[in-house]
């Protein structure tokens, strides 16, 4: 399953030089996330309140292909490519007129709140898949 999350670039999301600030790819990626666990039906409030369990990057591999400028209309493309006892693997990509401009490889990892990995929830690796 692939999910698409839009939206624009900002004059606060560009710098000087009038693209997308590179650090700004990082939110971008991190709302997609966001919208689709939500879309998915995890609520991630809930999932700390009552298990006491968040998801938290591990690692980030990104490759900055070409810039996005002030107003382009984006698309981030995530999907999942592996899932393991307390680890997602996701392929995140950021495209804006069919030019992927950043792809970023991202590993999530489920931590109680002392900071321990944890092992993701039966009811959590089934909705992912």
């Amino acid at each position: 399953m692939i999910h698409e999350f839009k939206l624009r670039v900002y004059y606060e999301d560009t710098d000087l030089a009038g693209i997308v600030y590179y650090a700004n790819y990082l939110k971008f990626i991190e709302r997609a996330r966001t919208e689709y666990v939500r879309e998915l039906g995890i609520d991630q409030t809930k999932l700390k309140a009552t298990h006491g369990l968040v998801f938290a990057v591990r690692r980030v591999v990104a490759d900055f292909l070409s810039p996005a400028r002030f107003d382009d209309e984006l698309l981030v493309r995530t999907s999942i490519d592996q899932i393991t006892g307390a680890r997602i693997a996701l392929q995140q990509n950021v495209s804006c007129s069919g030019t992927t401009l950043f792809s970023a490889n991202v590993t999530l990892a489920m931590l109680g709140l002392d900071g321990k990995a944890m092992r993701l929830p039966a009811d959590i690796r089934q909705i992912l898949g």
